[in-house]
Formats: C-alpha cells, sequence, structure tokens
C-alpha cells in the first residue's frame, strides 16, 4: 500500500472555507473518479497561530493507481484552482510512502 501525503495552509480567515470547499467539492470529487486502486482519504487540519496547516493522506494500492489520479508525473500535487485561491501556500509535490504496516487499535 502506497501513502500520499500533501500539505497546505491559509489564514485563519480562509480555513473554514477551505474545509469546507474540501469537504463539499474536492474530497466527493476524487472518491466519485472511482480510481481503481484507490482507498481513501484522510482530512487534517491545525492552527497555528497566524494560520492554518491542513494535511490529507490518500491509500492507494500502487503507485500505479496514484499515478490514475495524478498522472505520469505523479508526485505533482493535485489543487484546485478555487483551492489555491484560499491557500497562503502549499506543498507542489506530494511526498509517498510505502506503507510497512497498519494496526488498529
Amino acid at each position: 500500500m502506497i501513502c500520499r501525503m500533501w500539505h497546505g495552509w491559509t489564514s485563519p480567515s480562509n480555513a473554514d472555507a477551505y474545509e469546507a470547499l474540501l469537504q463539499g467539492e474536492v474530497l466527493a470529487g476524487i472518491v466519485s473518479r472511482n480510481i481503481a486502486g484507490f482507498h481513501g482519504i484522510d482530512l487534517m487540519r491545525r492552527a497555528l497561530g497566524d494560520e492554518v496547516e491542513f494535511v490529507t493522506t490518500m491509500w492507494f494500492d500502487s503507485l500505479d493507481a496514484v499515478r490514475d489520479f495524478a498522472g505520469a508525473d505523479y508526485e505533482v500535487a493535485v489543487v484546485p484552482a478555487e483551492a489555491r485561491r484560499l491557500l497562503a501556500r502549499f506543498d507542489a509535490r506530494s511526498t509517498h510512502y510505502e506503507v510497512v504496516e497498519r494496526r488498529s487499535a
């Protein structure tokens, strides 16, 4: 399994709008693509004083499945234009990790 991780930062005044955009359109759009080998996406948020950080983790069977999502240059961040307008900065490239083990409590 592959974990794709990405970070974006926004101002506190844009954070709720950005989160709503992700929850209302972006994440649903990803899921609706029905990408073979895609197993879900997690969204995390934390306040950092003068900015708010968002982290997404996506779960895929393989790098081939990641390429089906992101394209041949699979590390490039997939950030829609509307999301870019709300972000102060973001990772231009996502990182990918081979998941060695996942355990449930």
